[in-house]
């Protein structure tokens, strides 16, 4: 079919409306759209194959990239707008990069910049569609002139700090478990009105366990602890905390606890306790509030516990 390149402008131009071209054409756009479909693609301009999970990701799910063909040495830079998102090896010439969504973005394309270092003409732009999702909205009056509990600076300065850790190894394998065996009684991503009033910038960043009072807590996954706070020594809005590094930018954090049964700078397993359920900090009744974010954003933990993650 290439015997038609020296041929004159209209000939091009004719050929290229006939039926036997439009119809190369449309095969060429069906296996693209099929490539996207499947979560698989090769890099326009870069040695690079890519996968993507999930498939057709929504708001609040971790947008999980996979790439091969790069230098062992020298992982892909990954970019979303300014955002810098790092990508770690996973063996041979593959890395994984993580990419988290919120409830409060709004869905649609993004646009992610994938480049390899040391070579500014090697970077080329994936656009990824992210779908919408509907959240349960709830709605919290207080009573007049009472004013709400408030996160001390230190409280604040601690647990912001451990959401942003990113350390090298990864120490999760497999899916996480549910941290408790109660009832989960607030989803993820739940929005709120106060008085009246739609809270813009809010939505619930974890998944709350109605378990009963005392009873216990676990780890989700293999990790590290690298926080541990108490309600008496400041910890007045989260309670008795713990937060576990599960490794390369994936952290848990517990809230609320009665006890805690873990130190800093302890390995736990999946399964292996590490405090039972409470009240403690700024809590209503006896639960247990589990956060799990992804580069220091908080994402849905049902995706993690429904799907291997690598």
């Amino acid at each position: 079919m290439f015997e038609f390149l020296s041929a004159p402008l209209a000939a091009l131009q004719r050929r290229w409306r006939s039926p036997s071209v439009r119809n190369w054409r449309n095969l060429c756009a069906g296996v693209m759209a099929l490539a996207i479909v499947l979560g698989s693609m090769q890099v326009p301009g870069l040695a690079l194959g890519v996968k993507f999970s999930p498939i057709s990701p929504r708001l609040g799910e971790t947008l999980v990239l996979n790439l091969t063909g790069s230098s062992p040495s020298l992982p892909p830079i990954v970019k979303v707008g300014s955002k810098t998102y790092p990508a770690f090896g996973v063996g041979g010439d593959r890395f994984r990069a993580m990419i988290p969504t919120t409830p409060l973005e709004k869905p649609g394309v993004r646009e992610i910049e994938i480049s390899v270092p040391n070579d500014p003409k090697a970077t080329t732009t994936l656009k990824i569609a992210i779908a919408d999702r509907k959240f349960p909205t709830q709605r919290i009056n207080f009573t007049p002139g009472k004013a709400g509990i408030e996160a001390t600076p230190q409280e604040l300065k601690q647990v912001t700090a451990f959401k942003a850790t990113v350390s090298p190894i990864k120490l999760w394998d497999g899916k996480f478990i549910a941290p408790n065996q109660g009832r989960t009684s607030s989803p993820f991503g739940v929005r709120r009105y106060y008085n009246g009033e739609f809270a813009t910038d809010y939505y619930h960043r974890g998944l709350d366990y109605a378990g009963g009072y005392g009873s216990a807590v676990v780890a989700p996954a293999g990790g590290k602890v690298v926080l541990v706070g108490y309600e008496k020594k400041g910890f007045r809005v989260h309670g008795n905390i713990v937060g576990v590094d599960h490794g390369q930018g994936v952290v848990s954090i517990f809230m609320h606890l009665s006890k805690i049964d873990v130190e800093a700078g302890q390995m736990l397993a999946a399964g292996d306790r590490l405090g039972a359920i409470g009240s403690t900090g700024s809590s209503t009744g006896p639960h247990l509030h589990w956060g799990l974010y992804v580069n220091a954003v908080s994402v849905d933990p049902v995706q993690w516990r429904s799907t291997v993650i690598e």
